[in-house]
């Protein structure tokens, strides 16, 4: 069995704006506080929706002045840096990471080889 899909963000410049708007639009509360790191949104400015109240998975509409729009979503993985060098011997490009408190969270990010944004994320 693969690695399943465990989180979403969607960031942007105004994320109290966009919160706003997934909020209005698909009923979303947000619990707003740190990202689990700065390369991810400005501090205090992350605003998580909790999966068990949505019946989905976890996620993040976050941001902040110079931060660039994306919408990604993050895969679970039991090694951050193990994953993104798999990505990247198998043609991608690392973006960003591993950033985050090992043994907490870690996160990543990698392009594929047509471009495309993908996170990993996982304890370590």
């Amino acid at each position: 069995m693969g690695q399943p899909v465990v989180h979403f963000e969607i960031i942007g410049r105004d994320p109290a704006k966009l919160r706003g708007y997934y909020g209005e639009l698909f009923g979303w509360e947000f619990a707003i506080g740190d990202a689990a790191t700065e390369a991810v949104s400005e501090p205090g400015n992350y605003g998580f929706v909790d999966g068990k109240t949505t019946g989905g998975i976890n996620g993040g509409v976050a941001g902040g002045e110079g931060y660039e729009g994306s919408v990604l979503f993050y895969v679970g993985v039991d090694n951050v840096e193990a994953a993104l060098e798999k990505a990247e011997s198998l043609g991608g490009k690392r973006r960003m990471g591993p950033h985050g408190t090992p043994g907490v969270l870690v996160v990543g990010r990698f392009t594929d080889p047509e471009g495309h944004l993908i996170g990993v994320a996982g304890p370590e």
